[in-house]
């Protein structure tokens, strides 16, 4: 893996009175916090380790920047298709901004040697900020200066990683890839190179990825079960409980609670990786609801796994005649599987944790 340190700018952190306020806005103001200096260019070009306190977990990484080549050859492998629009997005964003404000969340098999060289760092040297945004989540940054440390951290990365997986970002390395095309054959290229981070699998956990459909009027709840019971097994609950296994979700319907377990008889029917998301997709969305476009319907509104159970109940409850359904998360092995043979996963499958934030580190074009 090819990455090199960089010259980011960071945060100005005494004129930040709210971190939580501040860093969701950096997304949009960044250029009217750079120049009321909220944010202040490095003396020196650095590897940054971070360290995510998250829920008593302590999550550990390095901030560096990759090669745009390891993306676009699927060095870095993707798991999600990008949207077009979403491209657009992302490149006038990063041309409003002159920067990019949050790194490529990215994962790689464990390197003992790696994990060992971040452990030291953060044991001898002093961190340069932490940014407290509750009790539970605390990130802390560490610039990594010294020449003989970058020399020895980079050489680690060519030689033991020759692989990674993106976890969150597709969007970011697309459009970005883009924008450095247009440099093809310059001798500069501001594109060259994407400020990433990179964490061991092992410090990562995937949450599910929920849904809330609205049905509206074009079917029952009744005639939903019925027809639903062609391709699943259907029990009611008396309570809320999670999904106790892949192949099986939880589904409200109605204020009521169900588990809901693919038959044997969808299952023998595979010709590749079968995920309970695209399994949605093709017998409840498209079958069932008549729902072609996943991506686009409006009536599908996903929920990200780290939020309660009481959030999830609460918007399906805002919604006269929905269906809410809570999946099983995704197994890693499942995903680097579908990666390494340059497959998809339906759209909003997984949810990473830890997640980056804007504007803890910003690298410049």
């Amino acid at each position: 893996m090819l990455i090199r340190p960089f010259r980011a700018v960071l945060p100005n952190m005494q004129y930040v009175a709210s971190p939580k306020a501040f860093f969701s806005s950096v997304r949009e103001k960044y250029p009217d916090y750079k120049k009321g200096n909220f944010f202040r260019k490095a003396a020196k070009e650095a590897v940054y380790i971070v360290q995510i306190v998250r829920e008593g977990e302590k999550h550990e990484g390095i901030i560096t920047c990759a090669h745009i080549d390891e993306f676009i050859s699927q060095r870095i492998k993707k798991h999600e298709n990008t949207i077009s629009t979403k491209e657009q997005q992302q490149i006038d964003l990063i041309l409003k901004r002159g920067a990019g404000v949050k790194p490529v969340l990215v994962f790689h098999k464990e390197v003992k040697k790696i994990s060992k060289w971040i452990k030291q760092i953060i044991s001898n040297k002093k961190k340069s900020f932490e940014v407290k945004f509750s009790e539970k989540e605390i990130h802390r940054i560490w610039s990594v200066t010294d020449a003989e440390d970058i020399e020895h951290i980079c050489k680690m990365y060519k030689k033991l990683v020759p692989e990674g997986y993106i976890a969150d970002g597709h969007h970011r390395c697309a459009s970005t890839a883009l924008m450095s095309k247009n440099y093809e054959g310059t001798e500069e290229n501001p594109y060259e190179y994407l400020m990433t981070s990179f964490f061991p699998s092992s410090q990562l956990k995937i949450y599910d990825f929920n849904r809330i459909i609205n049905i509206m009027d074009e079917i029952t709840p009744v005639r939903f079960i019925v027809e639903l019971t062609k391709y699943c097994e259907v029990e009611h609950l008396e309570k809320y409980r999670s999904p106790a296994e892949k192949f099986e979700m939880i589904m409200y319907l109605g204020k009521e609670w169900y588990a809901v377990k693919w038959k044997k008889k969808v299952l023998s029917s595979r010709s590749n990786i079968l995920l309970d998301a695209n399994l949605m997709n093709k017998y409840i969305m498209d079958s069932i609801l008549k729902i072609e476009d996943i991506r686009a319907d409006t009536r599908i509104k996903y929920i990200e796994g780290v939020k309660t159970i009481s959030s999830f109940k609460t918007n399906c409850n805002k919604l006269e005649n929905s269906i809410g359904f809570v999946l099983f998360p995704v197994d890693i092995n499942d995903l680097i599987e579908i990666a390494d043979k340059r497959k998809v996963m339906p759209p909003k499958s997984t949810w990473f944790e830890p997640r980056m934030k804007n504007g803890l580190v910003v690298q410049e074009f």
